[in-house]
C-alpha cells in the first residue's frame, strides 16, 4: 500500500501516461514555468516583507513630523 491505498505501480502507470500525452519537453516547459511562478511569489513576498517595517518607519516620522504642525494649527 502507497498513498491512500494508491501502490507505486498505478503512480508510475499514471505519471507514464502523463509523458506519452503531454512529452517530455511540454512537461519541462511547464515545470520551468511553475518554478518562476513560485519564485516570483517568493520574491513579492519577501519584498512586501522587507517593505512593511520601512513603510510604518516612514509613516511614523511623517506622523511626528505632522503632530507640531497641527498643535499649531489648533491654537
Amino acid at each position: 500500500m502507497g498513498f491512500g491505498g494508491i501502490s507505486i505501480w498505478q503512480l508510475l502507470i499514471v505519471l507514464a501516461i502523463i509523458v506519452l500525452l503531454f512529452g517530455t519537453k511540454k512537461l519541462r516547459g511547464i515545470g520551468g514555468d511553475l518554478g518562476n511562478a513560485v519564485k516570483g511569489f517568493k520574491k513579492a513576498v519577501s519584498d512586501e516583507d522587507n517593505k512593511a517595517p520601512e513603510q510604518l518607519k516612514d509613516q511614523t516620522a511623517q506622523q511626528q513630523q505632522e503632530a507640531p504642525e497641527k498643535q499649531k494649527d489648533k491654537v
